[in-house]
């Protein structure tokens, strides 16, 4: 069984990958994304969410582009379709884990 940490790691590599299928984005504001659309359950910081696309990013998972928006230079990340893959793969495993939790949660 993983641990706790690479379970969050794993968890923030989900949700990453999850959020790039919807659209490109740049990094503080996958950090703002996670942590709305959890209700501030969970708020990986930067100091996570950068390192991991980084090596997403190495692992051919990911791709990046520079875009100056609004006399800023942003890098924006989008999925390659190994990282389509891979998103598919996680969410059926996380899908398996979430299931055999809730069974052992709500069991009788």
């Amino acid at each position: 069984m993983p641990s706790e940490s690479a379970l969050a790691a794993g968890l923030s590599e989900l949700m990453v990958l999850r959020l790039l299928k919807e659209q490109e984005m740049y990094g503080y504001e996958i950090v703002q994304a996670i942590a709305v659309r959890t209700r501030q359950t969970l708020t990986p910081g930067e100091g996570v969410i950068y390192p991991l696309l980084h090596a997403l990013e190495k692992d051919g998972l990911l791709k990046s582009r520079r875009k100056n928006v609004g006399g800023r230079s942003r890098i924006y990340y989008s999925l390659t379709a190994r990282g389509t893959k891979k998103l598919s793969a996680m969410t059926d495993h996380w899908t398996s884990l979430s299931n055999a939790v809730g069974a052992v949660l709500h069991a009788v």
